[in-house]
């Protein structure tokens, strides 16, 4: 692997065009923190499928949804908050749930042998299921919006909200019956117990297991014959130029100029062809492909959106051996309805784990900065679960570890050891390589030819952040 990609690597930095940076964490007003989202592990919230479902529409029937045309990507919504809180909260409960809920159902088995006639009544009574509005308390103790949660109520008495929450009345009759088939076999009982979400291997499930939708499945819903629109979205390399990209050049371009004009405001003059070139074609990483790396090889690309044979989006990005790395996004200002911020960062974690299946250790994708005081940036911290670099000790902490301290302070040290160290940080500055007068050189013997020690200071600050490994496969130009 050539030395341009370890760097991107070791350096946790962003990049615009050429240049590759890194700012001064405890120095800068607001401190930018790199942030990665695990997309093996990822799930759509629930605005996330709201976008989703929009595209579809949009597709399928040409619909446009009133509302959500922001120009910029949505906020995480208290509803996903709570939501995922609760998703947390089942998962952990799930076994339980289902051995109280399945001990439950034998006796009112045996009950049945016993009481045919009565039992029935009473089991109808038992499945009466009353909502109750549960006020939430998250995080700060603040009061968040009431969500329904379902509940059993006992028979005479009010609901018990010591136990969790039960499941739907369909939903327990069916295991009803299940666990009735499972008597007549000691031996498959302990089976039967999970069998609801665990289905046999030996015979075909009795009931379809009822899993939430993968992203996949939601991004690509089939549409139907007569579809609205039609969506492509095709990867071309943009560094070196591909014939893909030279033959879309002009009309990428021109959807970028429109999105900076009337997006960011900028005056028709500022975003010439020069500027878009070197900001998002240019790029310091090399095309190599490896025989056990994607398909597209490594490098930067171009990520296209063509809608009925033209281009509406444009998602910048590099393809790195562990990473799909976010760089930038811009988009026709027209279809803003369709949220192509959220989408577009919906498709490259998709994206990121197609790539996966090829290329196993490609498994995270990198969203650029997180600024936890800025709204337009903050936004990253909602595709979960997601981690935050700690900007002394560079060590991946989750990110819900990391919001109590960036709410009190704006700059802050996530890993929690107060002992640990950056493993990777400047042991020997002398090794430092330096170019200088067209001879590249140790900085050892550079600094004998040079006393100034401001010039000392300002080497010493660079090794810092670059670490041992970078300050001995890069060049610091002196003059």
């Amino acid at each position: 692997m050539r030395n341009v990609y370890k760097i991107t690597k070791l350096f946790y930095n962003f990049r615009s065009g050429k240049y590759v940076y890194k700012p001064v964490m405890n120095q800068t007003c607001c401190p930018q923190y790199t942030i990665r989202c695990r997309p093996l592990q990822f799930q759509p919230s629930k605005s996330h499928k709201k976008v989703l479902k929009k595209m579809l529409k949009f597709l399928a029937k040409g619909e446009i949804s009133k509302g959500n045309c922001e120009d910029e990507p949505m906020e995480p919504t208290a509803e996903d908050a709570v939501a995922g809180d609760f998703a947390l909260i089942n998962k952990l409960d799930i076994q339980c749930d289902l051995t109280v809920l399945s001990d439950d159902l034998r006796e009112s088995l045996e009950s049945e042998e016993k009481q045919k006639g009565k039992s029935s009544k009473r089991e109808d009574a038992n499945e009466l299921i009353q909502s109750q509005d549960i006020e939430e308390k998250l995080g700060s103790g603040e009061p968040s919006r009431s969500v329904k949660v379902h509940t059993v109520p006992k028979p005479g008495k009010g609901a018990d909200l010591s136990k969790p929450p039960c499941r739907k009345a369909k939903e327990i009759r069916k295991e009803r019956k299940r666990l009735k088939l499972m008597q007549q076999n000691r031996a498959g009982e302990l089976e039967g117990l999970q069998a609801q979400c665990e289905p046999l291997s030996s015979s075909p499930p009795k009931a379809k297991c009822n899993q939430p939708k993968s992203l996949e499945d939601l991004i690509f819903e089939s549409l139907p014959e007569n579809a609205s629109h039609k969506l492509e979205v095709r990867v071309v390399r943009s560094s070196p130029q591909s014939s893909q990209f030279k033959a879309t050049f002009q009309e990428s371009y021109q959807v970028y100029k429109r999105y900076q004009m009337v997006i960011h405001k900028d005056p028709p003059d500022k975003p010439t062809v020069s500027q878009f070139t070197r900001f998002l074609c240019s790029s310091p990483l090399e095309a190599e492909t490896s025989p056990n790396g994607p398909d597209c090889g490594y490098g930067s690309f171009h990520q296209q959106y063509w809608l009925d044979g033209k281009i509406i989006a444009v998602g910048v990005i590099d393809i790195l051996p562990h990473c799909v790395s976010s760089v930038y996004l811009y988009y026709d200002p027209d279809y803003s309805f369709l949220s192509l911020g959220v989408y577009s960062a919906l498709r490259e974690i998709a994206f990121t784990r197609h790539l996966h299946e090829k290329t196993s250790q490609l498994s995270y994708y990198y969203m650029g900065f997180y600024i936890h005081s800025c709204p337009k940036m903050k936004y990253k911290g909602q595709y979960r679960p997601s981690d935050l670099l700690c900007p002394e000790t560079y060590v991946w902490v989750p990110i819900e570890q990391c919001l109590p301290s960036l709410e009190n302070s704006k700059y802050c040290r996530f890993n929690q050891d107060s002992e640990a160290v950056d493993e990777g940080r400047s042991k020997e500055p002398d090794r430092l390589q330096v170019l200088y007068k067209k001879a590249i050189m140790p900085y050892g013997v550079y600094k004998k030819q040079q006393k100034d020690p401001r010039d000392e200071a300002a080497v010493l600050q660079y090794a810092a952040l670059v670490g041992q490994a970078c300050s001995e496969r890069m060049l610091l130009f002196r003059n």
